[in-house]
Parts: C-alpha cells; structure tokens; sequence
C-alpha cells in the first residue's frame, strides 16, 4: 500500500479502531490516528487528509446507531450538518493562508476550560434543559466558526461541539453525543472534499482505517447509549484533557513552556 509494510498498515487499523470508539463517544480520536500516520512516515497534509476519511466513516457509523435510537432531531440536524459541511471546507481550505501555530496555542487554554465545564458543571446530565439560543443563531453564529476550525486543524472539535450543545442548546449529554456527531461529521465531509480535489487523500490507507473505525464506532455508539452520562461526561473530560496536554508538548506550540508545570517529562 504505496510502500508502507504490512505491519505497519496492521497498527494503523488497529489505532484506527480504538479511535473510532472514541470518536463516537467524545470525539478527539484524531488524537490517535494523526500521529500514527506521521510515525508511519505519511507526510502532514496527507496524514490530515486521509485521517479525515477515517473519521468520517466512524462517524456515520455511530450515527446510524444514535439515529435508530431516535437520539437525532433531524429536522435541526440537516441545517446543522449542511452549515459545518460548508464551513468545514472553507476552514481546509484557509489552511493555506493562516499560521497554525497560532490557533495551535490557544486551543489547550479551550480544551482545558470544556473539562472543567463537564467537570464540575452541575446538572449535566440525560435530561434536556432550556435552550439559550435560538437555532437561527446557533446556525449562524455558533457553528460556523467551529467548523472552520475543525477544517483547517481538527483536535478538539467534537469536544468543542459538545461544549455549546449542552451549554446553548441545552440538550442532555447522550442527545447531544448524537447531535454532535452531525455536526462533526459535517465539518469532516467538507474538509474531506476539499483535500480530495486537491489530492491528498491517502484513499487505500484511509478506506482501511475507515473499516476499522466503523467497528470501533459501532460499539463506542452502542455504549454510549447503555450508559449515557455515567460513560460520556468522564471520556470527555480524560480526552480533552489528554489532546491539551499532547499540543502543549509539542516544542514548536507558542505555549510549550506550560508544558514545564504538569507532572509529565518535558
């Protein structure tokens, strides 16, 4: 498979896998499957591209699951999904013209605070609550700038989908699981298409990984229906924990210094 042994295609899967299960959870399985790929000697831009073939396939596998449990409201989430779609190409496409690296450093600072919401948020829970926002708003304000995101850098952006589904549209935690899988899966198709045009897709690798992450996401989804709050509220805290510790451990990331305080070799 374009030089890469077989070995190595085998531990791209199996990674593949568990981050699908995750992913279908609380998001942040690129934080897997992208280092795995450049370990395996796959260039950046290609390992983006063809994780986000993975990732869109664990997604809509979970989302079959969250959508025959009647946890998808899909007269919201075909706007929804059509808004991250579009905003999510448009951020793969900006990559080009931004500094990473910027972005890069402030996004440990949100990851960190979206644990501490699910942290020590009261009243989280299965129960919906009252919406603070309207869904014309939340269409035209809150998503648009997440997508772009999750398009041009990607970790976290479950979390951060997660966070203004409880917090602004006041949806209980395993409805807004589901939700926020149509959103991410969105920005991911869209971003998706835009690295295909461009050719950066690894397809045979990135179609591999996808079969193994529908696995991985079918029983993460099934799970986290069983379990709701009990499973999801901690997985999100741990992963979005682990992506800030993972960016803020990269040398190159503005705010590594921070890196010196946590109990961790630097």
């Amino acid at each position: 498979m374009s030089g890469l042994e077989w070995d190595t295609i085998a531990l791209l899967t199996g990674t593949a896998f568990l981050a699908g299960f995750i992913d279908s959870i609380a998001g942040g399985g690129g934080l897997l499957t992208v280092p795995a790929l450049l370990i395996a000697g796959v260039d950046p831009l290609t390992a983006v591209a063809t994780n986000k073939v993975q990732g869109t396939l664990s997604i809509v596998s979970a989302l079959v699951t969250y959508g025959r449990k009647g946890l998808i409201e899909w007269r919201a989430s075909v706007p929804m999904g059509v808004v991250a779609l579009i905003f999510g190409g448009c951020g793969a496409l900006l990559i080009q013209f931004f500094s990473k690296e910027v972005i890069a450093a402030l996004i440990p600072i949100l990851l960190i605070t979206v644990a501490l919401y699910f942290g020590l948020m009261r009243g989280i829970g299965d129960a919906d609550r009252k919406a603070r926002v309207t869904l014309p708003v939340f269409l035209s304000l809150v998503i648009p700038p997440l997508a772009l995101y999750d398009g041009f850098l990607g970790p976290g952006a479950g979390s951060f989908y997660a966070a203004v589904l409880i917090g602004l549209l006041g949806l209980g935690i395993t409805r807004m699981t589901a939700m926020a899988k149509v959103l991410n899966g969105g920005s991911n198709l869209g971003s998706l298409i835009v690295y295909s045009i461009a050719g950066a897709v690894h397809w045979p690798l990135g179609l591999a990984m996808g079969l193994a992450s529908i696995t991985g996401a079918q029983i993460g989804s099934h799970l986290a229906v069983r379990q709701g709050a009990r499973l999801i509220r901690p997985l999100i805290v741990i992963t979005c924990c682990a992506l800030s510790i993972k960016m803020l451990a990269d040398p190159t990331n503005p705010l590594h210094w921070l890196f010196a305080f946590l109990p961790f070799p630097g």
